[in-house]
């Protein structure tokens, strides 16, 4: 971390710069933009429409009051300007029936919003005009209880931040709790107001709100304003504001000294490579993810806490501008002069104990701030190899990741640590890195994920988002014994897409999960674990493939052709598909199918017909279990144990070789039973119950199109084969398959007297 800090330092891409920025009083720690953007509340809060006398040439007797709106009451007393935009139109209005010479100004545009609807009915227009006409003119501020010492005050400026779309047009100015503040303070040449402290609370000697926190001040300072007669009226306003992340506290926006990493610069950078990201789902990247990269900001990096990284920069207390960054163990012994030792910590209060001389004559002493401990999970890829320093063969091996996994709200925090400093660094990490696939590109245009997995929100059943405070959180503790941990991490693999909402409701466990686990394990214990014990163990004594029955063959082929697509779907990173694509073969076909049409092949022990049922169902069940082995860790691994004596978790995915896959045959067998099922509806709509036996069956079976006679002849051949199975399902002697229905069924047409009127109906 320490050599990454010091790489962007040494480009020019780490600085020291004062800015307002989001402060948590409570943690004494100011916030980065990522994790600001977890924290929105919508609140309401006071809002307060203050008009301010404007200060009139002399021998005017008129009073002008321009009206100002605010949504944070406690800055008013750091006030040191209004800004108005130049462009837009503002409008002078006086009372009707009103003998004193007394006006207000406001946008025109917001005059309805604050007067109310019918303002022209009490209210007349003196004139309008440009905001250019305001500025540099000079007003009142509402409160006097700080003293100005350096700078303009009490002058109005012209900005073009300022909208129409809230508000009066005019806003007030406390550049020390505003960034746009701020900025216009350095423009302007404005006074700078900060009675604050780091607690976020006014001096204790400061009229009425001494002591207080600022956001408890509000109502006082409200009060005062009304007694002064400067306050307009007063609302609230619901809005979302940001609050901590870690303990719920409305932010300040505080103008700090902080260190900075330069991320606009390197923006488009970032844009280029979040472009090449395989992103799940693919709007997220573009989105939420490339939304917020196209709108970065620096990101400060510095934070104002005891726990932490410390900060390797040394900065000479005679001059400021003289600063070193440390990248290095070996590096700090080698500027202090002093020995680390083998016990040598580099956390504080340790760390502060080294220091040197500057070239100057001053002594540089390291700075007191820690890292973001984003800082620290971003530098993961090369830092959990102590990259530089050694294993550089391991790290080009295992970068960039192929995935990474996490919720929603990291596109905002990991997600975009990792992609910051990797782009920071740029060549500094290696560029021959291993590519896994020819096409890759070169690793300074890649990020350090080639796939991201985005999971989003598990919500209550009403599809509310969980909150302690709600009361409508789910414990883990509670569900998980009650239903298992595989039926629950299948309930959630499969209820929906990882990167949609899902809602967590018990009885989906139950009806979903839960159900197809306890099939899983009755096929193993009930059937085979039961009857295998009865002489049957592998050898290689048991058919090979070709000479075991066309039922088996054909499970056989679907299992290859489950493995493959859910290998296929696993490689593209769909989990969902994955589950549930190998749950359904497991439930549709293997056990309502398969083992029900070979149940009596199970009893008869010891011929060729039982050992190559029981041959197929092992090995049936044993690649189901790996198939199944990421999303049912637990049941899975019990049956593998059983079936092979080793863990399912150390063997591979897939098996690793290209099997047969009969497709003709799984047509055929996907013709059988749905035959079995027209049959069985025909039986029930004609009231004959299946132990009815049946002399003939006729079966119209699609043709397969225009293919060979070759591969016709072997379409029709599969389906006489499968009969049997057909017939024994049914209870029918004789089936008889035909490709067209047109000799079986005669199609008369009955006149609709409704449609067709008195004349046909006759």
């Amino acid at each position: 971390v320490w050599w990454a800090l010091a790489t962007m330092f040494r480009r020019g891409r780490l600085y020291r710069g004062h800015k307002v920025l989001p402060y948590c009083a409570r943690c004494g720690t100011t916030l980065s933009s990522h994790e600001v953007a977890q924290g929105y509340k919508d609140v309401k809060d006071p809002s307060a429409y203050v008009a301010l006398d404007l200060v009139e040439e002399k021998g005017s007797n008129a009073r002008r009051r321009i009206v100002v709106w605010t949504t944070t009451p406690w800055t008013l007393v750091s006030n040191v300007a209004l800004a108005v935009n130049p462009s837009l139109e503002y409008v002078e209005l006086r009372k009707r029936k009103s003998e004193a010479d007394e006006s207000i100004i406001l946008t025109i545009n917001r005059a309805a919003a604050v007067l109310g609807d019918d303002f022209a009915d009490r209210w007349e227009t003196v004139r309008s005009f440009r905001g250019s006409e305001l500025v540099g003119k000079r007003y009142k501020r509402p409160l006097d209880w700080v003293e100005y010492k350096s700078g303009n005050h009490e002058l109005i400026v012209g900005e073009s931040f300022v909208s129409a779309e809230e508000g009066t047009g005019v806003v007030h100015m406390a550049p020390a709790f505003g960034a746009d503040d701020y900025a216009a303070g350095q423009r302007h040449g404005l006074a700078f107001l900060q009675p604050v402290n780091l607690r976020g609370e006014f001096p204790a000697d400061m009229p009425l709100v001494g002591g207080m926190f600022v956001k408890d001040a509000d109502p006082v300072i409200l009060e005062e304003l009304k007694k002064r007669g400067v306050l307009w009226k007063s609302t609230l306003h619901e809005h979302a504001y940001p609050h901590c992340w870690r303990c719920e506290t409305p932010l300040l926006y505080y103008a700090r000294t902080s260190w900075f990493i330069r991320t606009t610069e390197f923006k488009d950078a970032m844009l280029v490579r979040n472009s090449r990201v395989d992103w799940h789902p693919p709007e997220t990247g573009s989105g939420r993810f490339g939304e917020w990269l196209t709108n970065n900001i620096d990101w400060a990096v510095s934070r104002d806490r005891y726990w932490g990284t410390p900060l390797p920069l040394w900065v000479c207390d005679r001059d400021e501008s003289h600063a070193e960054a440390v990248g290095g163990y070996a590096e700090l012994a080698e500027r202090s002069g002093k020995a680390l030792g083998e016990n040598f910590d580099p956390h504080k209060p340790f760390i502060d104990r080294y220091s040197w001389k500057c070239s100057c004559g001053g002594t540089m002493n390291r700075t007191p701030e820690v890292v973001d401990a984003w800082f620290d999970s971003g530098s993961m890829p090369f830092a959990q190899w102590h990259f530089p320093f050694e294993n550089r063969d391991k790290f080009e091996r295992y970068y960039p990741a192929d995935f990474i996994a996490e919720g929603i709200d990291q596109t905002r925090g990991w997600f975009y640590s990792l992609l910051a400093i990797a782009t920071g660094l740029g060549d500094a990490l290696p560029n021959n890195l291993l590519a896994h696939e020819a096409h890759t590109p070169p690793v300074g245009d890649t990020a350090p994920y080639r796939s991201v997995v985005v999971n989003d929100l598990v919500l209550d059943a009403e599809g509310q988002k969980m909150s302690k405070r709600l009361g409508n959180i789910i414990d883990p503790a509670t569900v998980i014994p009650r239903y298992g941990a595989d039926a629950v991490r299948l309930f959630l693999i499969t209820s929906s897409q990882v990167w949609t909402p899902r809602r967590f409701d018990e009885a989906g466990i139950r009806d979903t999960a839960g159900r197809f686990l306890l099939t899983f394990k009755n096929v193993y214990t009930g059937i085979f674990a039961e009857y295998a014990n009865f002489g049957w163990e592998p050898s290689k004594d048991d058919p090979p493939l070709e000479k075991r029955p066309v039922l088996d063959r054909w499970i056989l082929s679907r299992l290859e052709t489950v493995e493959r697509e859910a290998n296929e779907l696993m490689a593209r990173y769909e989990a969902t598909g994955a589950a549930k694509s190998v749950m359904t073969f497991f439930d549709e076909d293997v056990s309502k199918w398969y083992v029900r049409q070979s149940r009596h092949r199970f009893y008869d022990v010891d011929s060729p017909d039982n050992r190559a049922a029981f041959a197929t169902l092992h090995e049936v069940l044993a690649v189901t279990c790996r198939l199944l082995a990421p999303f049912a860790p637990f049941i899975t691994d019990w049956v593998y144990r059983e079936l092979t004596g080793s863990s399912v978790h150390l063997a591979a995915f897939t098996r690793g070789r290209a099997g047969d896959v009969d497709v003709d045959l799984e047509r055929a067998m996907a013709h059988i039973r749905i035959l079995a099922t027209l049959g069985r509806a025909a039986r029930e709509d004609a009231g004959v119950k299946v132990r009815q036996p049946l002399s003939r069956m006729v079966c119209v079976v699609p043709s397969p199109g225009v293919v060979a006679k070759s591969a016709q002849a072997r379409a029709e051949g599969l389906l006489e084969a499968l009969s049997p199975l057909l017939a024994a399902e049914l209870n029918i002697k004789k089936i008889d398959f035909i490709s067209s229905a047109a000799n079986l069924v005669t199609l008369k047409a009955r006149p609709n007297f409704r449609s067709l009127g008195k004349k046909f109906g006759k």
